[in-house]
């Protein structure tokens, strides 16, 4: 290559030098600059004369050293280098630019001395800043920066990119409302009009975009009939253009929309294109990933059927408000609802889901905005009250249930919900939310004792009835898991001609040695709730199946056992094959064994329920209502299910010879009972007035201390022969009897 001789240019070759829009310098054989054009002082702020010192390459480097040895080697070897270089300006600012370095000399290793350089600079300062905004949002996402600040730093970094343009982010959400995200300098009067804007074709540039899902361009503001009404307000702004660009999720959905803002009335050019199509791709992946980011809490902290606060996120917030409120007093309310789970069983869990919901609607219409509501389990919420004496506790309290109890309709069926709630107070009960919501629990159990749609205040001594409600049910579990409960027996006695043996009535026992003999009641309260119910009904039947087989081998004319059932039995959706499994392993037939259901298996018309009744009685199981005449609708419903026997409660039997009301409806049931052919038995039956009475008034089946107490089954054998022989007796002393 010939050598370029600086000092004799050709004008054609000066021309060209000087009006490139790139930096060019020319040194000579010594590596002294000869030439530099205007591009190069424009770029760079160096004259000739401020390159007259140093070689120029260093210099515009900032260092005293030589090159840096990968471009001292690429000269070396091949007379040319191309690359990125980090340059300092004149005034010590820095530059990115694209270098070019030629040596004009094509020796295999020029040096000083025997070669020129032309060096050509490109500004690459804009791609380098748009580079390093693209990776600074992309750490931003990583690194969880909250949306609207990333938005906020890329808006103003854009800005500076690209003078006489505001740039904005607005969110769209999934009801189409849009609102401003990110806007640094976009006046706040403006603002307010950009606030819950509907997505439409006819409401501005990022509604009709956001409508549309493609750009929209309006060149001129002011003659744009969509913006008349507020126009002067955006111009007044410097706002005159607007181009608007719909930004997408990965599903193609619109999630918001950046919008370009000029200060005259103009089109985007070429560069606005460029960065807006490459941020887009990045406002997508910082909108989707906060969007997840808040899903993901939405279900971690959120109940998703309610969207309140599940127990994670109420003691959260709880406890932030009972720091904020230290030194004045609150109030914790537990609530939960009653016979939920037969609604649910009954209606389906579609009916249960929207009844919680619209419990969840109540309960925010009767509290503050300040006020801490969640939903803590299935059919249990709570709420923190802050700044609330306890004198306000019973109108609060009331308000509730009373919220709770308007009557709600699904799917054509009318009922009114009911609950009970424990309440205590901040800080007499506790001053950590964990110790509030367990006394207010506490406090709530205790009203469920007294019935539906009440309420109780927390007192420190239903603290101890709680733990040993925790304590029976430790204790039962391993009781039934070593057989340690016991069967009794009742019989049950024929009114008419030799009372003879109807039957007997199981009945559980149980008898712990510290606390002796349990309440029937208590412990079996206690397994429904733990679910217990199913072994030991379980227990139960196998028991008195083998009671019974065991009576017959030896020789005790035995017609039937009774044993009662609870609701949940009647769920499991094998429960009658289990049933019929247990007689046949005995030997057994249906007519062996009398299940006594209650009013609540009546009302359950799930399809588990329905299908145990139908296939027991298939089976030729006899089912018999239990407690009947203490609910409010067990008339209307005895037609459903094939009832064999009715049990008459005895608090009408105990009042039947005193009260004419009692004995009014006890005349009432036993009609309605011979009309259906079902059989009564009237429970509690305790002196010889009551017996006779329901004797003559065609009570066929009596049961009571009159006749006999619940005894174990070795006691079974020698009473029925006693009973016998003594009836017997009877008949030939008073044959008309």
């Amino acid at each position: 290559m010939t050598i370029l001789t600086p000092a004799t240019p050709t004008a054609d070759w000066l021309q060209a030098l000087h009006s490139s829009n790139s930096a060019w310098l020319v040194t000579d054989e010594q590596l002294r600059v000869a030439h530099v054009n205007e591009g190069f002082t424009r770029l760079l702020g160096y004259s000739l004369q401020d390159m007259q010192d140093g070689w120029p390459l260093e210099k515009l480097l900032g260092q005293d050293t030589e090159l840096a040895p990968h471009i001292r080697d690429e000269l070396e070897q091949h007379g040319v280098y191309t690359g990125e270089l980090l340059l300092r300006c004149k005034d010590g600012s820095p530059l990115w630019v694209a270098a070019t370095v030629n040596t004009l000399n094509r020796q295999p290793f020029p040096k000083v001395g025997t070669t020129a350089e032309v060096i050509v600079l490109t500004d690459i300062g804009f791609t380098k800043r748009f580079e390093a905004l693209q990776r600074q949002m992309l750490e931003d996402v990583v690194m969880e920066k909250p949306l609207a600040n990333l938005l906020h730093d890329m808006c103003g970094t854009l800005e500076q990119m690209i003078p006489q343009v505001k740039v904005c982010v607005m969110d769209v959400d999934a009801s189409g409302l849009l609102n401003p995200l990110a806007a640094p300098s976009i006046a706040p009067q403006v603002l307010e009009l950009m606030k819950c804007v509907r997505s439409g074709p006819d409401h501005g540039a990022s509604a009709s975009a956001a409508y549309l899902g493609h750009e929209v361009i309006v060149h001129t503001i002011t003659e744009d009939a969509h913006w008349s009404a507020v126009a002067t307000l955006f111009t007044s702004a410097g706002l005159r253009a607007c181009w608007s660009s719909p930004i997408k999720n990965h599903e193609g959905r619109v999630v918001g929309t950046l919008d370009f803002y000029f200060d005259t009335p103009r089109s985007p050019n070429e560069l606005h294109r460029q960065l807006v199509l490459a941020c887009l791709h990045l406002c997508a992946v910082a909108m989707e990933r906060d969007a997840s980011k808040h899903r993901i809490r939405q279900l971690a902290y959120y109940d998703t059927l309610t969207r309140l606060p599940n127990r994670t996120m109420f003691n959260e917030c709880a406890e932030q408000a009972l720091h904020a409120m230290r030194g004045h007093q609150g109030l914790v309310f537990f609530l939960d609802l009653d016979r939920f789970k037969l609604w649910n069983d009954s209606l389906g869990h579609a009916a249960g889901d929207a009844l919680l919901r619209e419990i969840a609607d109540r309960l925010g219409s009767c509290t503050r905005p300040e006020d801490v509501v969640g939903r803590l389990s299935s059919d249990e919420f709570a709420v923190l009250m802050p700044h609330c004496a306890p004198d306000q506790m019973p109108f609060l309290a009331q308000r509730m249930l009373d919220a709770i109890a308007e009557p709600f309709s699904i799917n054509g069926v009318m009922t009114t919900p009911n609950a009970c709630v424990g309440v205590c107070t901040y800080p007499e009960d506790g001053t950590d939310i964990e110790t509030l919501l367990r006394h207010a629990d506490q406090a709530m159990y205790a009203a469920k004792g007294q019935g539906s749609q009440r309420w109780e205040r927390y007192r420190p001594e239903m603290g101890k009835i709680s733990q040993e409600r925790a304590d029976m049910e430790r204790e039962l579990r391993t009781t039934l898991a070593a057989g340690g409960l016991q069967l009794h027996y009742q019989p049950q006695i024929c009114s008419s001609g030799q009372h003879r043996l109807y039957g007997v009535e199981a009945l559980a026992r149980w008898q712990h040695p510290e606390w002796g003999w349990v309440p029937p009641p208590r412990f079996i309260a206690v397994a429904e709730d733990s679910g217990l119910i199913h072994t030991l009904t379980s227990w139960l039947i196998d028991a008195a199946c083998t009671q019974l087989a065991t009576w017959r081998a030896q020789g005790v004319p035995m017609p039937h056992v009774s044993v009662n059932l609870s609701t949940n039995n009647f769920h499991l959706p094998d429960f009658a094959m289990q049933v019929q499994q247990t007689l046949l392993r005995h030997g057994l037939t249906g007519q062996d064994l009398m299940l006594e259901i209650t009013e609540s298996v009546m009302l359950d018309s799930s399809p588990a329920t329905l299908n145990n009744l139908q296939t027991l009685h298939a089976m030729g199981m006899r089912l018999s209502m239990d407690d009947f005449g203490t609910g409010y609708s067990s008339l209307s419903y005895l037609h459903r299910l094939p009832i064999s026997e009715l049990k008459l409660d005895k608090s009408f039997v105990q009042d039947v010879t005193v009260s004419s009301a009692a004995s009014a409806l006890t005349r009432s049931v036993l009609n309605i009972a011979t009309s259906l052919g079902m059989t009564v038995v009237a429970e509690g039956v305790e002196t010889q007035e009551q017996a006779d009475w329901l004797a003559r008034h065609g009570c066929p089946v009596l049961q009571g201390y009159r006749f006999a107490k619940p005894m174990p089954a070795t006691d079974i054998g020698p009473w029925v022969q006693q009973h016998a022989e003594r009836h017997a007796a009877a008949s030939l002393t008073h044959p008309n009897d």
